[in-house]
């Protein structure tokens, strides 16, 4: 039996989320250290990597939106949550036949779900208030600062939950597939 895992729609929005996610990673982190400069260079030098980076914002922030209002009834904490985190290392394992029943997705997906959220919210508002172009005549140095700092580590802490994504990902057998192919076996569902 063969099941539809994520639509057409479900599978373009990720992807528009995954690559704007890359995009402003490597334009981050090029800003943010003098060590990583040279990434610049991959968006035509330092204005124009500075130029685009909140537009890249703009592309996460939309894109998520639209991943939000489609997945959040289905990332609502359930029963059985705190028994699958449990037994996190029966699932590294590959011994899920000791682990509750989850619907679509598991606690594991959950975490990462609304910890995407909570990062993309934070660096959406405060990369607002650093964008010099718009919008920080409404913001004291201070406030800046302050959103600055914490834009920063907003982005170290999305980066990590975004590798870890990407690796339980792999990790798993099929999940790429059901991404990539949008179908998958009952079995696997």
């Amino acid at each position: 039996m063969v099941v539809i895992r994520y639509t057409l729609a479900a599978r373009l929005t990720h992807l528009v989320a995954a690559l704007s996610m890359i995009l402003l990673a490597l334009s981050g982190l090029a800003l943010f250290s003098p060590h990583l400069f040279f990434l610049t260079a991959l968006f035509g030098g330092g204005q124009m990597t500075r130029m685009l980076h909140p537009w890249f914002g703009v592309a996460l922030a939309l894109a998520f939106i639209l991943l939000f209002l489609r997945f959040v009834r289905l990332n609502l904490p359930a029963p059985g949550d705190a028994r699958w985190l449990a037994g996190i290392g029966d699932v590294l394992k590959g011994d899920e036949d000791k682990l509750p029943e989850v619907g679509k997705y598991n606690a594991g997906q959950r975490l990462v779900f609304w910890g995407m959220t909570a990062m993309v919210l934070t660096l959406a508002v405060t990369g607002a208030m650093i964008w010099q172009h718009y919008f920080t005549q409404y913001f004291t140095i201070e406030q800046m600062r302050w959103a600055l700092l914490l834009h920063a580590v907003a982005a170290v802490v999305m980066i990590c939950i975004w590798l870890g994504h990407v690796v339980a990902a792999i990790w798993i057998a099929g999940s790429i597939d059901a991404m990539a192919k949008r179908t998958v076996s009952g079995g696997w569902a």
